[in-house]
């Protein structure tokens, strides 16, 4: 039996939840072997006991489930995020979760904000270093609130981080039949971290030479993006370009409503969470588009040996974007509730 650990979160975090887990439901209902706990932190557990998410919990994820679903975190009842930060990143540096995956698919040409872009155009995957570059937090401000005030970020690349997320895009293109990789940094002006990005991408590609090996400055990257994104199998970069990258991938595939991601160690515990925002205003009034939540259950099936279920999810909401049983911000009219209705009523037929 699989074991999932799911942390609704905050917002519409929790709304979405609801109908990531109907969906769970359904699946367990066919026979596959699951099961989920469910753990309240989130902002009101902060605000009432000040506890985020202590070590021994993230201790208990890692020895007892083989998978965490988490929900948007964030609210502005704590304005520093402090909750949201010690949870959500906590998890990713603690269980060491260095690969950030975002497939970046279309599913509906009308949902594409480029003209003439078809769903053979825009199907590819970014992998993002999850755990160096400047999420690692390194640096600090000094003479803070004077004329003098000095702030330094400093981004973290190392060998080993640099190396295993490049190994792991030219493994997933080789066992998917992607045949290019593409690397971006921004190493024309950013010289020593572009020098280990480079070299590492050399010579870890010399071992896949039946793999396509492509470049593109960040900027240039994100340009080509909108331009020709056909072109794109397989990216990957580091943290913070890897943030970027993503972000405009979703657009290009409808929005962040429909984009999911999984933060993994292969072979461990990992973290499974749609990539929106929790929007607090607009938790509780059924209106929050549940599909990215439902797509990243399916990515976490796939991770935790059920292929077929991500499959049958995704092409469960390829027809509710066609036939439009879809919340509003995709043009439909369903709520947050019916949009999840509908999803298991097709994985149920």
């Amino acid at each position: 039996m699989k074991k999932i650990a799911v942390i609704p979160g905050d917002g519409i975090g929790i709304d979405v939840t609801e109908e990531a887990i109907k969906v769970l439901e359904a699946v367990k209902s066919a026979g596959v072997d699951i099961n989920w706990d469910t753990f309240d932190y989130g902002a009101d557990k902060y605000l009432e006991t000040g506890i985020t998410l202590p070590d021994e919990e993230v201790e208990n994820f890692r020895e007892n489930y083989d998978a965490i679903y988490i929900g948007a975190v964030g609210d502005p009842r704590v304005p520093d995020m402090h909750h949201a930060k010690e949870i959500l990143l906590g998890l990713r540096f603690k269980l060491d979760l260095y690969v950030n995956y975002r497939p970046v698919k279309l599913y509906q040409e009308s949902l594409c904000p480029l003209k003439n872009k078809t769903m053979d155009d825009i199907d590819f995957v970014v992998f993002r270093e999850n755990t160096e570059g400047l999420y690692a937090g390194t640096g600090g401000i000094i003479k803070q609130g004077t004329p003098d005030e000095v702030a330094i970020q400093t981004s973290i690349n190392t060998r080993k981080g640099v190396e295993r997320i490049i190994r792991h895009a030219f493994e997933y293109a080789k066992m998917s039949g992607r045949p290019r990789v593409t690397m971006s940094d921004k190493s024309n002006a950013m010289r020593f971290e572009g020098d280990l990005w480079q070299r590492a991408f050399a010579e870890v590609g010399e071992e896949y030479p039946d793999i396509e090996k492509q470049h593109w400055y960040i900027d240039a990257l994100l340009m080509q993006m909108v331009k020709r994104p056909e072109q794109f199998e397989v990216i990957v970069s580091c943290n913070m370009f890897g943030d970027i990258i993503t972000d405009l991938g979703a657009q290009l595939a409808g929005g962040m409503g429909l984009a999911g991601s999984g933060n993994i160690h292969p072979g461990r515990t990992s973290l499974f969470e749609p990539v929106h925002g929790s929007a607090p205003k607009y938790h509780g009034k059924d209106i929050a588009n549940p599909l990215a939540a439902i797509l990243t259950v399916g990515i976490m099936l796939e991770h935790l040996g059920y292929p077929d279920w991500n499959t049958r999810i995704e092409n469960a909401v390829i027809e509710a974007v066609k036939t439009n049983n879809v919340p509003r911000d995709l043009g439909g009219s369903l709520g947050t509730s019916a949009s999840g209705d509908y999803i298991v009523s097709l994985l149920e037929s």
